[in-house]
């Protein structure tokens, strides 16, 4: 296999030529492959054209809305998102991680972090995708909760009409633990812990961001949930009426 076959594409979304120039030559140096858009139609040529590890995604893009962009990207792909950008507001922060975004930087960055941040979020991925199932041993159990149906041997969720529910690895084990435990609060710590072969990071928020991704795909309105509800200060508590079947 070849060296550029091998090679983890990243690619970097800005409309500032300068930091996509800094940013490509700190990231080659570390053995990624680079592909550069200054504006959202780029960023998505990129993706429908050719794999993708992780995006870094600016939330000023010129006239374009970073953040809508961010939700259009998740909404049809599960690729890491890392915002590196320069508003700094804490708002802007806790609104990128609901909408799916992984990580968040701001300008200006030490490259040795955001080299560390980006590895971090490939690794989490890496690990979701080659971890175990969070059942312990599958033995066909289904599971339902307000008209939806999990099947934890087939890795399986249907919606009230009976339709596929398409949950990534790490938003299903999400799901199982929930539903194997309702009604129990769980701690951000518990659920970083059950959520085995994920590589977590101190104050890392991620945990808050695979929640909110489950809920837009399960709950009927995500900004208001009545299954996975938050307790405040705590964690999260699964409310659904669960039945094994």
């Amino acid at each position: 296999m070849s060296q550029q076959s091998q090679q983890e594409q990243v690619l970097i979304v800005d409309d500032e030529p300068d930091i996509r120039a800094l940013l490509r030559a700190g990231l080659e140096a570390e053995g990624f492959g680079v592909l550069e858009a200054g504006n959202g139609a780029e960023a998505q040529a990129h993706l429908d054209q050719q794999p993708v590890a992780l995006m870094t995604l600016d939330l000023k893009l010129g006239g374009e809305d970073g953040l809508k962009l961010a939700r259009d990207f998740r909404a049809k792909r599960n690729t890491p998102i890392i915002m590196i950008t320069g508003k700094g507001d804490p708002i802007d922060r806790v609104v990128g991680l609901e909408l799916g975004a992984d990580d968040y930087i701001s300008k200006p960055f030490l490259m040795r972090e955001v080299i560390a941040r980006i590895r971090a979020v490939l690794r989490r991925y890496v690990a979701a995708e080659e971890a175990e199932p969070v059942v312990e041993k599958p033995d066909g159990s289904r599971f339902t909760f307000d008209g939806w149906t999990i099947d934890m041997k087939r890795r399986e969720v249907r919606d009230p009409k009976s339709r596929i529910s398409e949950l990534t690895t790490a938003e299903f084990n999400l799901l199982a633990i929930f539903v194997k435990r309702p009604g129990r609060v769980l701690s951000r710590d518990e659920l970083m812990d059950l959520l085995k072969g994920h590589d977590w990071t101190p104050m890392d928020r991620s945990i808050d961001g695979l929640v909110a991704r489950l809920r837009k795909k399960i709950e009927p309105e995500s900004e208001r949930p009545q299954l996975v509800k938050t307790v405040r200060g705590v964690g999260y508590a699964f409310a659904g009426a669960v039945k094994r079947v």
